[in-house]
């Protein structure tokens, strides 16, 4: 329980995840797509989210603490953070921590992979730069996404990290929570825990990564078990987003434990063990056409994961490969229906003109990635249109809106192919519940992610195929290339 002494804990969000990889920087305007929320605007935009401000404030509000919300932001990954775009949304931050007065602590919700165009780690310098402004000892905590890339520079004085337990990631609200008991416990004791890090340059597929099952399912129970006895306070894992070149890059572990030595000993011990079973952790992969002959072969419906193209490891989600394979197949003459997506916004703006029950022939794919492949020509029907905006409610970032832009459906025979004019998120089923369409129908569903749709697709699945699918967010660790990151690098060197 906190000191009714101290009674005011300040607030603040800035969370992107970077691919370096991505031709297209990250601006203003791609967080206002999601939220850029100032002062009282965050208590009221995040009502209804469980992601880990929710958390905050869950436990703030329990112990009578007043909240000083700064500034909130959010945007699905994609490229490295332009200079302009980070220093305005970082300054407004500032300049609210400056203005709020006296509080007695600092909580940050950061993804932990934020990559600005000349800044390797921009939470890092967030982090330092709010640190700049809280007196020393107050303390700052921290939550981060268990695929964060974390670095010396986050380790500031005073400053404690939590980092998500589960991927697929169904503990943000959770996460936000035990970030917020520790920091009151931090600021009642007037103690902040000691962090460690240890790294080990190795990298491990997304799709190895898994919480609930796999082989990193053991090293999630070690943590756990190094909490329970007692060795460690927080034990945290960060299995990294591995498509940023940048150096230091590998897994992490990052321990908040007693004293300095205490948690050094149980990060090291963490990240030996997994380096130790570093190669338990290549994916079992297949490639699109196989996959799609199993899928049009077999009883109930087929998920593949598309998991070169996924826009939450920060791809455009424009590829034509798999529709391009699709038709090769004949999924389009099949007698049940296939569901995939693809970002067009020319596309689907045409959709919009011809109208629902028009016919439709165009070129797709590949409108931000020309240089990745080339667009295709369909002929088909607009199935319907909407303005593709819907709300995540199958775990994970519970209440968040997605924002698709203008979408059509289009049919082109038994396939569905959601046209859509921004990336988003395929982690839910309403990426395609939402444009009315019924996945109990159908035989094959796509989706451009690596493992987090498991969590919401896995439910109506009767087999779920990861492809080893092109683009710029390759599941196969090896096709990744590299020029800045520190070597070796397991798997890409021996």
């Amino acid at each position: 329980m906190v000191s009714k002494l101290r009674r005011r804990v300040a607030v603040g969000a800035l969370m992107q995840e970077g691919n370096t990889f991505v031709p297209r920087m990250t601006t203003f305007e791609d967080f206002e797509r999601y939220f850029v929320w100032r002062g009282e605007e965050m208590l009221a935009g995040y009502r209804g989210m469980r992601t880990e401000v929710p958390g905050f404030l869950s436990i703030l509000e329990a112990e009578g603490v007043e909240v000083v919300p700064l500034t909130a932001a959010y945007c699905v990954a994609g490229g490295v953070l332009a200079r302009g775009t980070f220093d305005r949304l970082v300054s407004e931050m500032e300049a609210a921590l400056k203005a709020a007065g006296d509080v007695d602590g600092l909580l940050l919700a950061l993804h932990g992979a934020l990559v600005v165009d000349d800044q390797p780690d921009g939470d890092g310098e967030i982090i330092k730069r709010m640190r700049a402004i809280l007196p020393h000892p107050l303390p700052i905590g921290v939550s981060l996404d268990l695929h964060g890339h974390i670095t010396p520079l986050m380790l500031q004085p005073a400053t404690f990290h939590v980092g998500y337990q589960a991927f697929p990631h169904i503990d943000m609200f959770e996460t936000g929570q035990k970030t917020a008991r520790m920091l009151l416990d931090a600021i009642e004791t007037g103690s902040v825990p000691a962090m460690a890090l240890a790294k080990r340059h190795m990298l491990i597929s997304p799709t190895c990564t898994r919480t609930t099952d796999g082989p990193f399912v053991e090293f999630v129970d070690l943590a756990r078990k190094m909490e329970a006895q007692g060795e460690a306070k927080c034990v945290s894992y960060f299995c990294v987003q591995p498509w940023i070149d940048v150096p230091d890059l590998g897994f992490a572990a990052l321990v908040a434990g007693e004293t300095q030595d205490l948690a050094q000993q149980a990060a090291d011990k963490l990240a030996d063990a997994v380096w130790a079973a570093r190669n338990n952790f290549f994916p079992e992969l297949c490639d699109v056409r196989e996959a799609i002959e199993i899928g049009l072969a077999s009883p109930g419906l087929t998920v593949v994961s598309d998991a070169g193209d996924a826009p939450t490891g920060g791809a455009a989600a424009d590829s034509a490969f798999v529709l391009e394979n699709l038709l090769a197949a004949g999924a389009h003459k099949a007698n049940r229906l296939t569901y995939l997506t693809l970002c067009d916004p020319e596309g689907a703006a045409l959709a919009h003109r011809i109208g629902i029950g028009g016919p439709i022939h165009t070129k797709v794919g590949h409108a931000f990635t020309p240089n990745l492949g080339m667009p295709i020509e369909i002929d088909g029907l607009v199935a319907h249109t909407s303005d593709g905006r819907f709300q995540i409610d199958d775990g994970g970032a519970t209440g968040l809106w997605v924002d698709m832009g203008p979408t059509a459906t289009i049919a082109i025979g038994a396939i569905r192919l959601v046209v859509r004019s921004a990336p988003a998120m395929e982690w839910d089923r309403g990426i395609y519940t939402s444009q009315g369409l019924i996945l109990a129908d159908g035989v094959l569903a796509f989706a451009k992610s690596p493992s987090h749709f498991r969590h919401s697709f896995g439910a109506i699945a009767n087999r779920i195929l990861v492809a080893n699918t092109p683009g710029v967010t390759p599941p196969d660790m090896r096709r990744i290339m590299f020029r800045n990151v520190t070597r070796p690098l397991f798997p890409q060197d021996e």
